[in-house]
C-alpha cells in the first residue's frame, strides 16, 4: 500500500475522472462503491462535482485490491476494510515515557506563560 501512496500525485483533491484513471475503473464504478462503502465520501462542489480527498483515493485503491485481486465479495471487502481501518487507528506505542512528555509539556507551558506576560 505504501508503494501505491507514493504513486499518487501530491494533491489535496482529485476529480472523479482523475480518480477513475488512478484506480483503473470507470467513474460509474466509483459512484457505486461510494454507495456500498461508508469510508468513501467525496465532498461536492456547488455544481455537484465530486472532489475526492487523498484518503478517499487510498481507500478506493484498497477496495479495488480487495474486490479484484483478492476476490472478496462486496460484504467481505466491507468487513475487511473496516478491520484494516481499525488496525490503522490504533495508536502506536510512544517511544518516550509519559513522564518525559509531561516534563516537556510543563516546560512548554511555563515558556508560553512567560511569553504571554512579556506581550501583555
Amino acid at each position: 500500500m505504501s508503494d501505491t501512496k507514493a504513486q499518487l500525485p501530491d494533491k489535496l483533491y482529485f476529480k472523479i475522472g482523475e480518480v477513475a484513471t488512478i484506480v483503473g475503473v470507470e467513474p460509474y464504478v466509483l459512484r457505486y462503491w461510494e454507495s456500498e462503502f461508508s469510508g468513501v465520501r467525496p465532498s461536492k462542489t456547488g455544481s455537484k462535482h465530486r472532489l475526492y480527498r487523498r484518503r478517499d483515493v487510498e481507500t478506493l485503491l484498497q477496495i479495488k485490491r480487495l474486490l479484484h485481486d483478492e476476490r472478496f465479495t462486496i460484504e467481505g471487502a466491507r468487513k475487511r476494510l473496516k478491520s484494516l481501518q481499525k488496525e490503522e487507528r490504533r495508536q502506536p506505542e510512544l517511544p518516550l515515557e509519559d513522564r518525559t512528555y509531561r516534563t516537556i509539556l510543563v516546560q512548554l507551558r511555563k515558556e508560553l506563560e512567560s511569553l504571554h506576560r512579556l506581550l501583555t
